[in-house]
């Protein structure tokens, strides 16, 4: 055997492809793009996947149902979780190929009482969502996107700030002139998670008697435009997102800056995989996780039973056994991994990090430490899938987050093997990951959609 047989290395995308296929992967990302614009909350995500899945011919399902083969249906838990899965040919004993990513991002939280009044501004308090740098979230233009729902049953969508003409929000930061003992503090401490305070406004009423003139005059704003009192944020979801959109970076444009990559880089090519496998026997589900930043809790996230229970239903419509179907079914949790940047590279370890354009990132385990929190799946099944892609062309590497010790991360996989189910992480490698704008490689992205396309049809 030559030396090209007996070692292994990373393979750029850029290298080893046509032009045609490069071009192939930047339309691709257009598409991606528009997705990204039109689903910064998972609530929005949700919304956008079934636009896309209906016009590939996708029903609401709802348990009870009659399935049949070809049958594609979705499942809509709650607006902030979403099924979908397509009936194969082939007997349902042999298991359902699924598809899971996630579609929260980290962000930040109206508190339940957020608006107040102080020193001639109108503040909104915030809870921030999942693993923020604190520091990053300050002295930048933001949009709010949400949900309030009222008393009487009725529902309000808050979406401004994201369009040309629309106001933003903004979180102030210290001027560097004063900020001689804000400097000596460490990063993580030196931005207070009280102080994440979201400014509204400055102007008062007009013809008012008492205090905080300026709080009520957002709030009468507010209820000129949509109709809600500071009563109604009781009952409100709303989030405070970047407001600016995705956008091609470099002169050769062949990155992308976005709001949300972690996970919706992973989630759309689920979606297009899933929408390209018509021809496949196999039964194949996708899932929309909401929570995973927050651990997968609560009735919309990967640890709720809504995830078997649609797995027994369909088992039980089509003549199969749950336990079959579960013990021979294989999974692709679908998250996003770290790449390496030079400009870090204290934190990684070379031989075992994910490079930029070198196609998906599978990551055998997660967790930190001593491997804690992750599934590790096992060396059968990661060969399984190495076999797959060698078959199908797609590039990929392997890859773990960072150094051991140095910290870590997980994602669904163990939530869903703990199922049975045969699972490994798989995602596009992310530069500054769960920061207000992320970074990722159109080559990667696409390398996603090929690579889960390949899954859906082995």
């Amino acid at each position: 055997m030559n030396k090209s047989e007996l070692t292994y290395s990373k393979t750029n995308f850029y290298e080893k492809n046509s032009e045609s296929e490069i071009k192939a992967a930047y339309d691709y990302c257009v598409g991606y793009c528009e997705f990204m614009d039109e689903s910064k909350t998972e609530r929005e995500a949700v919304k956008t996947s079934i636009a896309l899945a209906e016009k590939n011919g996708y029903k609401p399902y709802s348990f009870g149902m009659s399935i049949n083969p070809g049958d594609k249906y979705y499942y809509n838990n709650r607006s902030r979780n979403l099924y979908l899965f397509r009936v194969g040919t082939e007997d349902i004993n042999n298991g359902i190929r699924i598809l899971a990513s996630h579609i929260d991002s980290p962000r930040l939280d109206f508190k339940q009482t957020p608006i107040y009044e102080d020193g001639g501004f109108c503040f909104a308090k915030t809870h921030y969502y999942g693993g923020v740098r604190k520091y990053q979230w300050v002295a930048l233009p933001l949009a709010l996107h949400g949900t309030v729902a009222k008393k009487d049953g009725s529902v309000v969508d808050i979406k401004i700030g994201d369009e040309l003409g629309d106001p933003v929000f903004y979180i102030n930061d210290l001027l560097p002139h004063l900020a001689k003992d804000q400097n000596s503090k460490p990063l993580g401490t030196a931005i207070p998670a009280e102080s994440l305070n979201i400014v509204l406004g400055s102007r008062p009423i007009k013809d008012e008697e008492g205090g905080d003139k300026v709080k009520l005059h957002i709030l009468n704003l507010l209820n000129e435009k949509y109709g809600i009192t500071e009563e109604d944020f009781l009952s409100a979801d709303i989030f405070a997102v970047p407001a600016e959109k995705a956008r091609d970076v470099g002169f050769d444009r062949s990155l992308i800056s976005a709001y949300g990559h972690d996970d919706k880089v992973c989630a759309y090519p689920s979606l297009t995989a899933l929408f390209e496998s018509d021809d496949s026997v196999h039964t194949v589900m996708v899932v929309l996780a909401d929570k995973e930043e927050i651990g997968s809790d609560g009735n919309t996230g990967m640890q709720c039973a809504l995830f078997t229970d649609l797995m027994g239903a369909i088992s039980e419509e089509l003549g199969g056994n749950i336990y079959s179907v579960k013990a021979n079914s294989k999974c692709l949790s679908a998250d996003v991994n770290a790449c390496f940047d030079p400009n870090f590279a204290e934190v990684f370890e070379s031989r075992n990090c994910a490079k930029i354009n070198c196609g998906i990132t599978m990551s055998k385990y997660t967790g930190s430490g001593g491997k804690g929190g992750t599934n590790d799946a096992p060396a059968e099944y990661v060969a399984w899938i190495r076999k797959i892609f060698e078959d199908n062309g797609v590039i990929w590497q392997a890859a773990e987050l960072g150094k051991a010790d140095q910290g870590g991360g997980g994602t669904v996989a163990k939530f869903i093997a703990k199922h049975n189910i045969e699972t490994v992480d798989l995602g596009v490698a992310v530069i500054s990951m769960h920061a207000p704008y992320e970074l990722v490689s159109k080559a990667d992205v696409y390398t996603a959609h090929k690579a889960f396309l390949a899954f859906c049809k082995a």
